[in-house]
C-alpha cells in the first residue's frame, strides 16, 4: 500500500483525463453495448411494432429526461463518486451512502452479466462452453483480464471502449445497408396483443435505456467537465437510439420471423440469413467484445463510486487507494469479487433485481435534484436544463412513473431479495460511523468537509474551498458566516476545476 500510496503523489497528477469521444463511449458501454439482448423486447411486445415503438418513445420521457439531469448535476459537482455526492447535498450523508450501496450493488449484479453473456455467444460456435468444466475456468479468466485492463488506466479503458464500439456497431451498419431492397415496411406493424408479455416488455426497455447517471462517478476524471459532459450526453443519447432502430428496422423489416424466434442472440440468425455465414461470425464476434465493453465500462463506474465516497469519508481510505496508473486498486479489487459470486444467477433473475435497486436510486436522485433547485438556487451550474422548478418537476414526473411501474412489475423474489440489500445498507452505515468513532480503520478526512458521516449540521471550522462540489455542500455544513463567504469564492473555485 505505501507503494500504491506514493504512486499518487507523484504519477496520478499527471495521469491522463478522459476527453470526448472515450466519454461517448463509455457512456454508450454503461448504457447499451450495441443491439445485444434487445431481441428479447420483439418477443416480449408480441411483434415487431411495440419493440419499435418502445425505442422511438421511451428515450423521450425516460432516456432524455435523466441525461439532461445527470449533464446538470454532473456539471456542478465534477468529482468522482456522482450521484452519492448530490444526494448528500440534498439529504445529508445517509442517504447519500444508501444511493452510493444501492447502485454499487445494481452496477456489481449488471457487470455478473457480460461474462456470461460473452459465453453465450461463442458457445453457438464452440459447444464446449456449455459444459461447466470448461465454463467456469473461462469466466473466471475473462473477469480477472478484464478486472486487470480497467487497473491500467481509465484513459485505457475509455479509448479501448471506442475501438469496441466502432467494431460492434459495424457489421450493423452493413446489415442496415444490405436489407434496405428487401423491407417490407408493413411487417414493422405486426403486433399481437395476447402474446405481450408486459413485465418482460417493460423490464427490457428500461434495461436497454438506463444507466445515463453512471458516468457521473467519472466526473473527477473529465477533462473540462462542464463542457465535456453534456456534449458527450447527448452524442451517446443519439448513437443508442441508432443502436437499437437501424438492427431492428432492418430484421424485422427483411424477415417474417415469429415473436417467439427473437430470444437473446437471435441477431446473429437474422445477420446469416440477411447477408450469409460471414455476416453471422461478425455480429457474433461483435457481440463478444460489446460484452466486453459493457464490463469495462460498468467495472470503471462502480470503482471510481467506490473510490469517491471514500474520499467523501463515508469507506474507510483504502478505497480511494490509487495505484501508479492512477486506479483505485482495492475498488476494483471489490467489485470484481461482488461479480464472481454473483455471475451464477440467472440473466432473468439478475435483470429484474438491478431494475429494482436502479429504480428506487433513480427516484431519490430526481427528487434530490428537485430539491438542489430549491434549497441552492444560486448553485453554480455551468450547464442547466433550461426549465424553473415548475418546469422540471415536471421533466421528472414521467420517468418517475416508469420506475414505479418497473418497481411494480417486479416478482416477490425480487421484493424480498430487494428488501434484504436495503436493510443491509441501513445496518452498515451506523456500523462504519461506529468504526470511524472509535478509529478501527483509517478513513480520509481531507474531504470531511464535503459530506461528513456523523451530522451535517455540525458547525465546522473555516477551510479554504478547492472544488465546485466543496462549494456545493459547504454552505450545509458552515455556519452562515462562512456560508456567506464560500458563496462569495464559488466563481474562483469553478474556474479552478475547469
Amino acid at each position: 500500500m505505501g507503494e500504491e500510496e506514493g504512486a499518487s503523489t507523484s504519477s496520478i497528477k499527471t495521469n491522463p483525463k478522459l476527453t470526448l469521444l472515450p466519454l461517448i463511449a463509455l457512456i454508450f458501454y454503461e448504457v447499451s453495448g450495441g443491439p445485444f439482448g434487445i431481441e428479447d423486447s420483439v418477443r416480449a411486445g408480441g411483434g415487431p411494432l411495440l419493440s419499435l415503438l418502445g425505442f422511438m418513445v421511451f428515450p423521450l420521457f425516460w432516456s432524455i429526461p435523466e441525461a439532461l439531469i445527470t449533464a446538470e448535476l454532473a456539471t456542478s459537482f465534477p468529482e468522482n463518486g456522482g450521484y452519492v455526492i448530490w444526494i448528500s447535498s440534498a439529504f445529508g450523508p445517509f442517504w447519500g451512502f444508501q444511493e452510493g450501496f444501492w447502485k454499487w450493488f445494481s452496477g456489481v449484479m449488471d457487470n455478473a452479466l457480460y461474462p456470461v453473456l460473452f459465453l453465450d455467444y461463442l458457445k453457438h460456435s464452440f459447444p464446449i462452453f456449455n459444459n461447466m468444466i470448461a465454463r467456469i475456468p473461462a469466466l473466471l479468466g475473462i473477469t480477472v483480464s478484464l478486472t486487470y485492463l480497467n487497473y491500467r488506466g481509465l484513459h485505457i479503458v475509455g479509448f479501448s471502449a471506442v475501438s469496441l464500439a466502432v467494431f460492434s456497431l459495424l457489421p450493423f451498419l452493413v446489415m442496415g445497408v444490405i436489407s434496405i431492397p428487401r423491407i417490407n415496411p408493413k411487417q414493422w406493424l405486426v403486433v399481437d396483443f395476447n402474446k405481450v408479455d408486459w413485465r418482460g416488455y417493460f423490464n427490457s426497455m428500461f434495461w436497454n435505456l438506463n444507466y445515463w447517471d453512471k458516468a457521473s462517478t467519472l466526473a473527477g476524471e473529465v477533462e473540462n467537465p462542464s463542457k465535456t459532459f453534456p456534449k458527450a450526453l447527448l452524442g451517446a443519447v443519439v448513437l443508442v437510439v441508432c443502436s437499437y432502430l437501424i438492427p431492428l428496422l432492418a430484421g424485422t423489416g427483411t424477415l417474417n420471423s415469429p415473436s417467439s424466434e427473437w430470444t437473446d442472440g437471435y441477431f446473429s440468425e437474422v445477420g446469416m440469413l440477411i447477408g450469409g455465414l460471414w455476416l453471422k461470425w461478425w455480429i457474433q464476434a461483435a457481440a463478444a467484445m460489446s460484452n466486453l465493453g459493457l464490463f469495462e465500462a460498468e467495472m470503471s463506474g462502480d470503482a471510481f463510486q467506490l473510490l469517491g465516497m471514500s474520499d467523501m469519508g463515508m469507506l474507510p481510505a483504502i478505497f480511494s487507494s490509487r495505484s501508479k496508473y492512477g486506479t483505485p486498486t482495492f475498488s476494483i479489487l471489490c467489485s470484481a469479487t461482488g461479480v464472481i459470486f454473483l455471475s451464477w444467477m440467472s440473466f432473468q433473475e439478475i435483470l429484474e433485481f438491478l431494475n429494482f435497486l436502479y429504480s428506487i436510486g433513480m427516484l431519490l436522485e430526481f427528487a434530490a435534484f428537485i430539491k438542489l433547485r430549491i434549497k441552492k438556487p444560486d448553485l453554480h451550474r455551468p450547464y442547466r436544463v433550461p426549465l424553473e422548478t415548475f418546469g422540471v418537476t415536471m421533466l421528472c414526473l414521467p420517468p418517475a412513473l416508469l420506475l414505479v411501474l418497473v418497481m411494480c412489475l417486479a416478482s416477490a423474489t425480487t421484493l424480498i431479495v430487494s428488501v434484504i440489500v436495503i436493510i443491509i445498507g441501513i445496518l452498515m452505515y451506523p456500523v462504519l460511523v461506529h468504526a470511524k468513532d472509535r478509529k478501527w480503520t483509517q478513513f480520509d478526512d481531507i474531504e470531511q468537509l464535503v459530506v461528513p458521516l456523523d451530522n451535517l449540521d455540525t458547525p465546522r471550522p473555516k477551510q479554504e474551498v478547492s472544488d465546485e462540489a466543496s462549494v456545493s455542500l459547504l454552505p450545509d455544513l458552515t455556519s452562515p458566516g462562512i456560508n456567506q463567504e464560500v458563496t462569495e469564492t464559488s466563481p474562483d473555485a469553478t474556474q479552478k476545476v475547469e
